[in-house]
Formats: structure tokens, C-alpha cells, sequence
């Protein structure tokens, strides 16, 4: 199945899908209560159509209404927007990624946070990544 983008989304088509992805389901009021500055509720509905005409989104009927799931699971999603990140603003190098995020966290992070990240390069390695 081809991975569908999240990068390519709306920035209100986005913080939809975050709050779908952050209940895991979700009614059109369930969205319309956790988004900023929200829309009229049809425009709520609508977007969600929307979402699912993407490919995004899947619903089933619960009783009366809606009920709002996502075609893939966030990591898959996430990973499939990564890939397209690093595609778009860094000639598809993970490398230059990782030196972007450390050089703007470079205060933020912790002599453990780097260990951990150390761990996980070295387990790469010895995975022949």
C-alpha cells in the first residue's frame, strides 16, 4: 500500500488528524472541542470527509454518528512524513536531519538524551544501517 503523506496536509487538515491520532477515534464534535480557533461544525464534517476522500481517515457508525479512525498507524504515518521531510529540506540525508535537530535542541538536551541517541547509532551500525 502506498504511504500517504501528512506533509501534504492543510495546516487545519493536520491539527485534525493530531487530535484523531491523539483519541485514536474521534467524532466530528470530539474534533471540533480540541481544535484552536475551531470551524462551524459542518466545516468540521466536511474537512473529515475530506480526510477520508484523501485516504487518511475511515468511519464507521456508531449509533447516530460518525465515528472517525486512521488509515495508519501513527508511527507508519509519522515515518512516511519523515521520509518526505527529509526529502523536501534535506536532499534526503538523514545526517544533515540529525545535525539540523541537535544544532536548534543543543541546549535542550541532556548528557542522557545524547547517550541514548548514541545507543541508537550504534545499534544501527551493527544492524548494517
Amino acid at each position: 500500500m502506498k504511504e500517504r503523506a501528512l506533509i501534504h496536509l492543510s495546516r487545519r487538515e493536520r491539527q485534525i488528524m493530531d487530535v484523531v491520532y491523539g483519541l485514536g477515534r474521534a467524532t466530528a464534535t470530539d474534533v471540533l472541542s480540541r481544535l484552536p480557533d475551531p470551524p462551524s461544525y459542518s466545516a468540521v464534517r466536511a474537512m473529515l470527509r475530506v480526510l477520508e476522500t484523501k485516504g487518511h481517515l475511515r468511519h464507521v457508525l456508531e449509533g447516530k454518528s460518525y465515528v472517525w479512525i486512521p488509515t495508519l498507524g501513527r508511527s507508519r504515518a509519522s515515518r512516511s512524513a519523515l521520509q518526505n521531510m527529509l526529502k523536501t529540506f534535506f536532499d534526503g540525508s538523514a545526517e544533515k536531519a540529525v545535525a539540523a535537530l541537535l544544532d536548534i535542541s543543543r541546549t535542550e538536551m541532556t548528557d542522557d538524551d545524547l547517550q541514548r541517541l548514541s545507543r541508537l547509532i550504534e545499534e544501527a551500525r551493527q544492524e548494517g544501517r
